[in-house]
């Protein structure tokens, strides 16, 4: 039996964290070939550390972005890099969009890959990689999100928005934050606690940070939400002068529990970002969330799991696995057969389904790919309740 009273912690990190600004160099590489060419394959990885950015891996792309050798243009690589540090905001002595030495090391896609990818005679375009996948979706926000995940993810895009704005300039780009939510009921009821780490310019106290960042906790969490004050945690360690790359090491990839749901519902264990939409990491998981967030949408349960699995070369999934978690209106196996009625879940149905060959990944890098608003260009399809009709209709 399911716990019905209890307290669940989730966390976000910034834009301005270190693995998020690989992350943001990585997305933005893909979007980069996927201008150009709808059909580019790019696997890229980012390293971030002090006035250093390193990008590695494989891709294969149109003119000029791929010389004959099958090389990137590492002139225009870098020049992606630099942009996307300077965006984010950061001009510090330790990682600066300007100073930083820039080093590409990406290459052509391995031959043994693209052949099991490639749509070749009757053979359909095949998955990437062998993985699983999965998707999530429940009635705790309006965007159908676990609500500790959308709160720590809004506390700190707040914080970024008024970064930027100019409203708040004692605040720099690295931040985290945490929320502990109490649940009554199987419902969360209001934050047990509160913690936000974020950085700072010199001069500024422990107690004046907690002054700039109460405002924006206490207005992103709903009325009588807000924590008792001896458990709200504004840099615990009391100074966070020195941060973000300069700080820490970055690695794309590294934040895919951030990047997904919190903790509250499972992961199929590969990242997103870097990776073109032929990779099923990326896209297999936006079709899980896709169709989660339709199932209770539609209101064929309150709170659903979607699991899927594929093998490399293979174009079909080789399971769907579908949990209402004692919510259903509907069986289980019922519900599983017509998604895969109402959805192609090859990875071309999937990309095709969803427009994923297009340059619309740089800007899910930071604070969650699921629970945002659909863009009119096509950004975050994967949040569109447009099957909801369609389900009905079947069930």
């Amino acid at each position: 039996m399911a716990l019905k009273d209890y307290l669940f912690t989730s966390e976000s990190v910034s834009e301005g964290h270190p693995d998020k600004v690989c992350d943001r160099i990585s997305d933005a590489v893909v979007d980069a070939f996927l201008g150009a060419d709808p059909g580019a394959r790019v696997a890229c990885e980012t390293l971030v550390t002090t006035n250093r950015i390193v990008l590695a891996g494989e891709v294969r792309g149109p003119e000029p972005l791929v010389n004959s050798k099958g090389e990137v243009d590492k002139a225009l690589m870098e020049e992606i890099a630099r942009k996307c540090v300077k965006d984010i905001g950061y001009e510090q002595s330790g990682f600066h969009w300007k100073n930083s030495e820039v080093q590409v090391y990406l290459h052509g896609q391995s031959a043994d890959i693209a052949q099991g990818v490639d749509a070749t005679g009757n053979k359909d375009e095949g998955a990437g990689d062998q993985g699983i996948m999965f998707g999530y979706a429940c009635r705790e926000t309006d965007v159908l999100m676990p609500a500790p995940i959308h709160y720590s993810h809004a506390i700190l895009r707040a914080l970024a928005e008024a970064r930027h704005s100019g409203a708040e300039p004692g605040l720099e780009p690295d931040s985290k934050s945490q929320v502990t939510l109490k649940y009554v009921n199987g419902k969360p009821v209001g934050a047990t606690s509160v913690v936000v780490s974020t950085q700072h310019t010199e001069g500024l106290s422990q107690d004046d940070v907690r002054t700039i960042v109460r405002p924006y906790v206490e207005k992103v969490l709903p009325d009588g939400w807000m924590c008792p004050d001896d458990e709200f945690y504004v840099n615990p360690t009391g100074n966070f002068v020195i941060g973000g790359p300069d700080g820490d090491c970055g690695l794309t990839g590294r934040k895919i529990i951030v990047d997904t749901y919190g903790g509250a519902a499972p992961h199929g264990g590969g990242a997103f970002s870097g990776k073109d939409p032929t990779k099923v990491d990326r896209s297999a998981a936006y079709a899980a969330r896709y169709l989660a967030k339709n199932v209770v949408a539609s209101g064929a349960a309150d709170e659903c799991t979607i699991q899927l699995a594929y093998a490399i070369g293979v174009s079909k999934p080789l399971s769907v696995y579908v949990d209402t978690h004692g919510t259903g209106k509907v069986d289980e196996d019922v519900l599983s057969k017509v998604l895969q009625q109402e959805m192609d879940l090859t990875p071309r149905g999937i990309r095709e389904h969803l427009k994923l060959a297009r340059p619309i990944y740089q800007r899910s890098a930071a604070y969650g790919h699921f629970g945002r608003t659909p863009d009119n260009d096509g950004g975050f399809s994967w949040e569109k309740t447009d099957l909801v009709d369609a389900l009905k209709r079947a069930l």
